[in-house]
């Protein structure tokens, strides 16, 4: 049994033969399928066979091809250290913690992921210049806060702000603090000179943070309103995190374009979203969630407040039909990056097997898209269809039938990225 595949240097081309596809979208396989990739691309999709000369051969053996998995809010420098110790530690030394983890997420079969917050410029450059291995990646940059507020991860002692001075938190671009419509203005186009491709704001309280109440609303409608220009002006969009009513309406009002999270929304909320087009991007948070991470009391209790809304959310996403993304959002908790695949099983609570597949590829293939001329990776993603990106899981067994296969990710015997084979344990001749 091979476990590494050391694709022909000297092809470009690879061929699946006799695969059953999920193309990200139906409801079912297709027949027994050939499918030909060339130059990262996917060249050819057909039932007869595929004249391929030069091109490695994969024989499927009727296992099912499928897109690579995306996840739609992530963090990937805020993984394998606390708060603390992200914040103590040397920069250098967090980064190459976040390399580790970026190569274990797309052994995962994660092959794309959103990053909604933290320093990650560095890590997608590495990674997308073949330095080490990892996800695209997607990038907002810092998380733009307001003093006190979700993702302000200050000591109090750091108090009072002193104007023209950064902390420590932000020079190390986890977090940046705006409390007036021109310094927000500031803080999204210097993530966007970064290389952002959407810009996050924390619109009300959070879990993790320190000192932000759940009810708490935190950027006012001008300064929502000036990242939403900044963003717009760079042809980009964007996205808040917010859970209660206040702070959805606020964003919803001046033209942000996707919601993370929303647990604690209501239905007028919900109707409002659906008929504005607007996108959620939330997580499919139960009571084993809550046992996984490492938490102080004040926050297992917003946890669990939090936890008591996802029933609702994901009633009225199906309800109302509002364009609907899967992330995982984990932080601060290596073991729980290791379930990110099985948090994708816990949406058939909700969802058909196969619905809840297309969420996690075709659907958040789509949320990409908002990027515009940002998209750090122009084309089509999350799906199989010709002239799509090549990223690609063939998995043992069909994941509609049993999607608890993606929860392991032994069962993805080959992992493809942008066209090249990071993984195959199929055996060798």
């Amino acid at each position: 049994m091979g476990t590494a595949f050391a694709q022909d240097a000297a092809s470009s081309s690879v061929l699946f033969e006799n695969v059953r596809v999920f193309d990200g979208k139906a409801d079912a396989l297709t027949e027994p399928t050939n499918v030909l990739v060339e130059e990262g691309k996917i060249a050819a999709i057909s039932a007869a066979p595929i004249d391929a000369n030069g091109a490695s051969v994969i024989e499927g053996a009727g296992r099912t091809l499928m897109p690579g998995l995306i996840d739609a809010h992530w963090h990937a420098m805020l993984i394998r250290s606390t708060p603390e110790e992200g914040l103590n530690n040397d920069a250098g030394y967090t980064t190459l913690l976040a390399a580790d983890e970026a190569k274990a997420t797309l052994m995962r079969g994660f092959t794309t992921v959103r990053d909604v917050g933290g320093p990650v410029f560095s890590l997608k450059r590495a990674i997308d210049e073949g330095l080490i291995d990892g996800p695209r990646i997607y990038p907002s940059g810092a998380i733009i806060s307001v003093t006190s507020g979700h993702g302000d991860f200050r000591h109090q002692w750091e108090l009072p702000r002193r104007p023209g001075e950064l902390t420590r938190m932000e020079e190390l671009g986890v977090a940046m603090i705006a409390d007036s419509p021109d310094e927000v203005r500031m803080r999204a186009r210097e993530q966007l000179m970064l290389g952002a491709s959407q810009v996050k704001l924390t619109a009300g309280g959070g879990v993790a943070s320190p000192f932000s109440p759940l009810d708490a609303s935190t950027f006012t409608a001008d300064e929502l309103t000036a990242a939403v220009e900044a963003a717009s002006n760079w042809g980009t969009y964007v996205t808040v995190h917010a859970y209660t009513p206040e702070a959805i309406e606020r964003a919803l009002s001046v033209g942000v374009k996707v919601i993370e999270h929303g647990h604690l929304m209501n239905e007028a909320d919900a109707k409002a979203m659906a008929e504005k087009g607007i996108w959620l991007s939330t997580q499919p948070f139960d009571e084993s969630f809550e046992e996984g991470v490492t938490l102080p009391e004040d926050s297992r209790a917003r946890l669990r407040q939090v936890i008591t809304g996802t029933d609702r959310i994901y009633g009225w996403a199906k309800q109302y039909g509002i364009k609907t993304a899967f992330g995982t959002d984990i932080l601060f908790s290596p073991a729980m990056a290791q379930l990110q695949g099985h948090m994708l099983t816990l949406l058939t609570r909700w969802y058909t097997p196969a619905e809840a597949l297309a969420m996690a590829t075709g659907t958040n293939g789509e949320l990409l898209q908002l990027t515009g001329l940002r998209n750090p990776y122009p084309g089509k993603l999350g799906v199989v269809e010709e002239g799509a990106l090549a990223d690609l899981l063939l998995v043992e067994g069909d994941p509609i039938a049993n999607i608890n296969l993606v929860a392991n990710p032994a069962n993805f015997v080959v992992i493809m990225k942008d066209g090249k084979i990071y993984k195959n344990t199929l055996p060798t001749n």
